[in-house]
């Protein structure tokens, strides 16, 4: 299987031309990048399945599991002064019944004050279908360069 390399970040992409058969897999994560990149918490929490049996593990929060937890990580990148900017590449997708997962990379930057950090993040994504919907119950970000992961977080939460 080979990654596919076309970007997701939720800003109006060409689903005609994505390398995705399934256009409700694509559109779940069109959502995703399209909340975060737009810092819109309503939209976020319809991407996630709004349980306490849900989980995320990322650079920014550690593991937070149960909704309100994972809201608190948004909340503070969302409604703070840094902006923030992701895009999803290099993945593959692995479908399983009622669900599925997808594995690759995002690459972005994060700006505070003039100064500017590009962004190198591996990333896997969990959905199940509940309701003829897909929705997120798992997230795992990590910034591979240790100083890298220091500059994010001192941006985003130490300022």
């Amino acid at each position: 299987m080979l990654p596919i390399q076309q970007p997701i970040s939720g800003d109006g992409e060409n689903y005609e031309n994505k390398e995705i058969l399934n256009k409700s897999i694509l559109m779940a994560l069109h959502n995703f990048y399209k909340a975060f990149n737009n810092k819109d918490l309503s939209l976020m929490q319809k991407n996630w399945l709004n349980s306490e049996n849900i989980a995320m593990s990322n650079p920014l929060g550690g593991i937070k599991r149960g909704w309100n937890s994972i809201e608190d990580v948004y909340k503070k990148i969302f409604f703070g002064q840094v902006k923030v900017y992701v895009e999803f590449y290099d993945y593959t997708i692995q479908l399983f019944e009622n669900g599925f997962c997808v594995i690759g990379r995002e690459r972005g930057v994060v700006e505070f004050k003039g100064k500017k950090l590009d962004l190198a993040i591996r990333t896997s994504r969990i959905y199940t279908l509940e309701n003829g919907i897909y929705k997120q119950i798992h997230h795992h970000g990590s910034i591979e360069n240790p100083e890298l992961l220091k500059d994010y977080q001192e941006l985003v939460f130490l300022k």
